[in-house]
């Protein structure tokens, strides 16, 4: 990939990638690398004319490239173009389309991570004792200020990338999904 993150400013760019199949093809080329339209109609069930569609769109948007180290001419790889997608959600809050864009993306990505909680489920029976006992989830509400929220959010991040960077090599590390989210609370009015 040649980009970490693609920043995206533009609703239109937000929402062409939220579309459901869009997000896996996404997802898919970033895990696993380069594919074919056929390749990954195979894995998700779809035609390979309308994961070829799906392809074209994120191209013309940006988030994939056709990979010009394919393997195979008669069939045209594709390869994404950045590691991660992000936006400011102010920015996007400044118009309808925006907050649209915004939401149904932030609603794809709780679906993403739906899917991979009942996957550990499924396969439960497949995983030793030690991630069984780190997987999982939780939450806890905080005071913070907005500050401490972006802060805490780039130190967070720092941290995977430096724990990735350190398990590369080892031989029990798995690909892990993690999600961080941090949303305002309105404080319940005291009962009179």
């Amino acid at each position: 990939m040649s980009d970490e993150v693609f920043h995206v400013s533009d609703p239109r760019t937000l929402k062409a990638v939220a579309h459901p199949l869009r997000v896996r093809l996404l997802g898919a080329l970033r895990f696993d690398g380069p594919a074919t339209a056929t390749e990954l109609g195979a894995r998700f069930g779809e035609s390979s004319g309308s994961t070829s569609y799906h392809l074209r769109q994120l191209a013309r948007y940006g988030f994939v490239e056709e990979n010009t180290e394919q393997r195979d001419r008669r069939e045209r790889r594709w390869r994404a173009v950045h590691r991660m997608t992000s936006w400011s959600n102010a920015e996007m809050s400044a118009t309808p389309e925006g907050r649209e864009a915004a939401n149904l993306l932030s609603r794809r990505q709780v679906e993403v991570l739906t899917d991979s909680m009942e996957a550990f489920e499924r396969d439960r029976d497949s995983w030793s004792t030690e991630w069984i006992e780190v997987a999982g989830i939780s939450d806890d509400v905080v005071r913070l200020s907005p500050a401490s929220v972006a802060s805490l959010s780039e130190q967070l991040w720092a941290l995977l990338r430096e724990a990735a960077e350190r398990d590369k090599d080892a031989p029990d590390a798995r690909p892990v999904s993690v999600l961080f989210a941090a949303h305002p609370r309105l404080t319940p009015a005291p009962r009179a």
